[in-house]
């Protein structure tokens, strides 16, 4: 496989900042030019380099931009991932007042784990209290994957195994090796595209709880800040923000309050 030269991928990283915010360090040399690869094989061309050039120029489709966001944005996850935040909010749903309308958003879904963990801990413990569960992600492909609910089974190692019983329907056949969630709980979910370095879509409602994260880490500290301040927009007075545990929101102005562990309120 041809290298990506130093000078395509600043120029490709640069544009891909200018879309999504995220910032790829030298460090991701390797992995941008293996997904470039694929990209410029699909579309036709005959080396990266090529590829490059043709979407810098504007050359490409206008939809070859987002390919280009689907491909660049990591979306490696699994059901259940830093299980404490789940254990935090299964403490909390028993304060939920009967009947009043509880709202979790997913705000970087990607292929939906997060949202769907949630779901099924809501279906699980609030009898009591409508709910819902709304994921976005800066990528379309994400989405469209989040809805479908069809996950290799490694991805699920983590599901209890009530849950797995419950909600989860195991692949036969040429499925084999992979689970299904069960028609009712996607039901219960929501994914839309959302990209949050840009305003939120008008639609989003208020909500009792927000996981933003692993997702932080890939912003410098202004744009750390520019995305907190606006997903706060959206947190009810008393929710509850979630971050990643390698993530870290001290010095960066924000009116929050910490909890627990990246664990957050407003201040």
């Amino acid at each position: 496989m041809k290298q990506l030269s130093s000078q395509a991928f600043s120029a490709v990283t640069r544009l891909f900042h200018s879309v999504s915010g995220i910032r790829l360090t030298e460090a991701k040399h390797a992995l941008v030019t293996g997904r470039l690869q694929r990209l410029a094989s699909e579309a036709g061309e005959p080396d990266v380099e090529t590829y490059v050039e043709r979407l810098l120029r504007g050359g490409a489709p206008a939809q070859e931009m987002q390919r280009l966001i689907d491909r660049l944005t990591t979306n490696e996850t699994y059901f259940f991932r830093e299980p404490q935040h789940f254990n935090h909010l299964a403490d909390r749903l028993p304060r939920v007042p009967a009947g009043q309308q509880f709202n979790v958003w997913s705000a970087a879904s990607s292929s939906g784990e997060e949202a769907y963990s949630v779901a099924m801990l809501l279906s699980d413990q609030l009898a009591h209290a409508p709910w819902q569960v709304i994921g976005t992600d800066l990528s379309v492909s994400m989405v469209e994957s989040a809805r479908c609910g069809l996950y290799t089974f490694d991805r699920a190692r983590m599901v209890p195994e009530t849950y797995l019983k419950r909600f989860c329907l195991k692949g036969q056949g040429a499925q084999t090796g992979q689970v299904l969630l069960e028609r009712s709980l996607r039901a219960k979910v929501r994914f839309e595209p959302a990209n949050l370095m840009q305003p939120l879509p008008d639609w989003l409602p208020q909500f009792d709880v927000i996981f933003l994260r692993n997702v932080l880490i890939y912003f410098d500290n202004e744009a750390k800040a520019e995305i907190v301040r606006r997903v706060l927009g959206r947190l009810k007075p008393g929710g509850v923000l979630y971050i990643g545990h390698a993530e870290s929101l001290s010095n960066l102005g924000l009116p929050l309050r910490m909890l627990a562990t990246a664990v957050h309120t407003h201040a």
